[in-house]
């Protein structure tokens, strides 16, 4: 259990590190944001409890695929914003569309091989 606080508490200050950072500099905070934070400590956390090299290459070969249908969430938000388009419908359009791409990915990628 203490192992499951501190991987939530070292995670969440490297996302309140960026989000705060994001207030004053939004291109640095982005720069933080857009790093694979998330996927870097998800491996370490899976290598500690699970140190199999063919467990951790398919789950970054998957984390590839999978960051690729989520990038036009990235487009389409700001292009809502700047049209006069809320935060909030302007976020859910883009965690939709990230939803919907998912779903493509999950339905096409093995059809072409792809390790999902």
């Amino acid at each position: 259990m203490l192992y499951l606080i501190l991987k939530s508490i070292i995670s969440g200050v490297l996302i309140a590190l960026a989000s705060t950072l994001a207030k004053r500099y939004p291109g640095f905070g982005a720069l933080i944001a857009s790093l694979p934070l998330v996927s870097v400590l998800g491996m370490i956390w899976l290598w500690s409890e699970k140190p199999d090299a063919e467990t951790m290459a398919d789950h970054a070969g998957a984390t590839f695929w999978f960051v690729i249908p989520s990038l036009p969430m990235f487009l389409l938000i700001p292009v809502l914003l700047r049209n006069g388009v809320g935060f909030w419908p302007s976020l859910a359009a883009g965690c939709a569309l990230t939803v919907v791409l998912y779903g493509l990915t999950t339905w096409i990628g093995p059809k072409f091989g792809l390790p999902l």
